[in-house]
Order: C-alpha cells, then structure tokens, then sequence
C-alpha cells in the first residue's frame, strides 16, 4: 500500500477484503508512516442519505492543501459504502480533481465486500485498483499471538478472536456474535436479495460444519428446512463466496460443462468459520481423533489457497473418479497443479498418481506428513509452482 500511494495519482486506492482482518488498522499505520499529509474520515455515523458529507470531507482536504501550500494530500474514507450512492459522490468528486488537477490521493474501504463491489462496478469503472487483505495467516498469528500450527489449524486466523482461544466457549460467542452475524445479516443480507433468509443461515451453518467435504446438492435439500430447489441453494452459496466466507469448489476437467454440473466440495475462507460453526466441536475433540483432524488440516489448505486466489489470479478446485481424488487442483492459464493433503503417515495415494498420468500437472505437491510440513507449507510461496 505504501509503494502505491507514493506513485503518481493515477487511481483510488480500494482496500478489500474480509470482516476483522485488519483493514483499517493497516491504512492508519499507512498514513502515520508516509510524511504525506492526510486526512482519516470515517462515515459509519453518518446518516446514509447525508448527500453532502462526502463532499464536505473533500472539500476539507482541499483547503488544507490550499492553507498549507502544498502539493500533495491523502484522503482516506472508511465504511464508504455506508452512504447511499456514494459511488456517484465519489466518481464526481475524483472527476473534479482530475480536471483541476488537484493531488489528493484517495483511499476507501469499507467493511462490505458485496457493497463496496456494487459501488465499484457502477459507477467507478476505470477509476480505482483493488489492495485485496484477506484473513491472516499462519505465520502473521504465530507472531502476533504465539499460535502454534494446530492451534492455527482450528482457531483459524481472525486477529480478534485470538485473545479468547483459552476459554473456548468465550471464543466461540465471539465468533458467532462479532464476526459471523454481522457478516451474515450486514453484507449478505442487507447487501443482496435473499428471498429465504432462514435458507441463507441454515445453508452457511451446514456449509461451514461439511467444509472440506463433497455434499450434493440434493443432499443438501434434505438436511435442510423449507429448502427450496437446488438452484436456489447454488445461488446462495455464490453469494456466501463473494462474501468471503464459505464456496462450493467444482471438480477440475477439461470440459466446462462437468465442472458446472459438479458435487460442490465445500469449503470455508477461514477455518474459525468450520469450527465455531459446527456443533460439539472442541479443539480437543477435533485433534485427538485422527479423522477429524484430518479434515481440519485439509479445510486449513484450502482456506490458505482461497485466500491467494484473487491475488495470484488462479482457480481451485478439486478432483474426484471413482474411489480416486485429488483434494485440490489449482490453475493458473495452462499452469495447474495438483495438492493433497496428508495429516498422518500415509504420504501418497492412487489418485494423485493418476491425475499427474492423465491431466500432467506442472508440478504435484503432497501437504502435510513427513513429506511437507504443514509450517513450511503455510510459510511458502505458491506462486513459485505456478
């Protein structure tokens, strides 16, 4: 963010990302650290209809450049999307410094992913970059909070969630009350039509318990209530992934039609997400017994691999024939490769053999085990193997 705000004014800068990530912690570290002068405005008590504050706080940093004599000026705006039509306020304010040739620098963020994107795409085309955070990882909660890697693995990676982890049932309630229902009734609900909203939450507390799970869809219709149609369910889970906050992965093939008609795997962006939700779960239960741990690690991949997604611009999915699967396949152009995850002993199986036979992957990756450390995995690069 520092490197693109010491360019030239060229675009507004759009901080995305999810809920409780950090977002506006980072953009108050940028601006106490550059000597440019600036200006942090914060709208989430403004009425939404107050047409006039958005120009008001521009206005505001014009006349600081102006008073000042200077050159240059940052103009920051968090919860942006909070304001009703704020794009259009926005785009013609950014237009009037551009034909003036006015130098103010201007970041938004905001804490609807769904909103802030609404916003973008009608009315700001051409005008902004995206500066996507995603959830925090291994390394960032090992340093900040002394996770170990299990405790990554099943915690997840919400930096406010970690001062509760002793007291799980504490941690919990965060999770569920701080983090989750807002996400729920705030950026989904309130930011798209959801003609079932009790549909909406049952399908994201079954999505998140089954994460790192292939279930139908069908399937899905008969473990949940007043279910609607299998259409209706895709277009949900669509929505919860523009959110951030759990998708259905489709199976890898060349042909584009099996890859839409598909079981979904699904999986969560955050493995807080897969154990908050799931009812009984505790850490203990969850690593003592093999099984389950295994499909903790294997969600804990995959949200690690989700969160790289839009940044590396890749596609994950997974692959599966018969008794024979490949937990993830990752493509990037005509570059794909294949990972399995191993939280045992047991480092390779028939799949992963077949798939490097039939599709031949750049490279092939076993996770987990003796083979690659969870830790090395997590503090590695994936883009070198694309």
């Amino acid at each position: 963010m520092i490197s693109r705000i010491k360019e030239p004014r060229r675009t507004i800068q759009v901080v995305a990302g999810p809920r409780q990530v950090g977002k506006t912690t980072m953009v108050k570290q940028v601006l106490e650290e550059l000597a440019i002068p600036s200006l942090y405005c914060n709208a989430d008590a403004v009425k939404p209809d107050d047409k006039g504050w958005i120009a008001s706080r521009w206005e505001e940093a014009r006349s600081r450049m102006r008073f000042d004599g200077i050159g240059e000026f940052i103009l920051a705006i968090d919860e942006i999307h909070k304001i009703n039509d704020w794009s259009e306020q926005v785009k013609k304010e950014w237009d009037a410094d551009s034909f003036n040739n006015i130098n103010i620098k201007v970041i938004l963020l905001g804490s609807s992913r769904l909103l802030l994107k609404k916003g973008l795409t009608e009315s700001l085309a051409g005008r902004f970059e995206i500066f996507p955070m995603g959830h925090w990882t291994f390394k960032e909660m090992n340093e900040a909070f002394g996770l170990n890697i299990n405790q990554y693995v099943y915690f997840g990676g919400y930096p406010g969630s970690a001062a509760y982890i002793a007291n799980e049932s504490r941690w919990r309630k965060y999770m569920r009350d701080s983090i989750i229902a807002p996400a729920i009734e705030k950026d989904v609900l309130q930011t798209t039509f959801i003609y079932k909203p009790a549909l909406m939450h049952q399908l994201f507390h079954l999505g998140c318990s089954y994460s790192g799970e292939l279930l139908a869809y069908n399937k899905m219709l008969g473990m949940l209530q007043d279910a609607g149609n299998a259409t209706t369910l895709a277009v949900y889970l669509k929505t919860l992934g523009e959110s951030k906050l759990l998708t259905g992965l489709q199976k890898y093939a060349l042909d584009s039609a099996r890859k839409y008609r598909s079981i979904p795997k699904l999986q969560v962006y955050n493995n807080a997400l897969l154990s908050a939700m799931t009812d009984g779960m505790t850490y203990e239960k969850a690593y003592t017994n093999p099984q389950l741990w295994g499909r903790w690690v294997e969600s804990a991949v995959g949200c690690f691999l989700l969160d790289k997604a839009e940044e590396l611009e890749y596609q994950v999915y997974y692959w599966r024939e018969n008794n024979m699967e490949v937990d993830f396949v990752i493509v990037r152009g005509q570059s794909v490769l294949a990972i399995e995850v191993k939280s045992g002993k047991i480092q390779m199986n028939s799949g992963l053999a077949i798939f490097r036979e039939r599709f031949k992957p750049r490279h092939s990756l076993v996770v987990g085990g003796d083979s690659m450390p969870l830790e090395s995995f997590f503090n590695g690069d994936i883009e070198n193997l694309l």
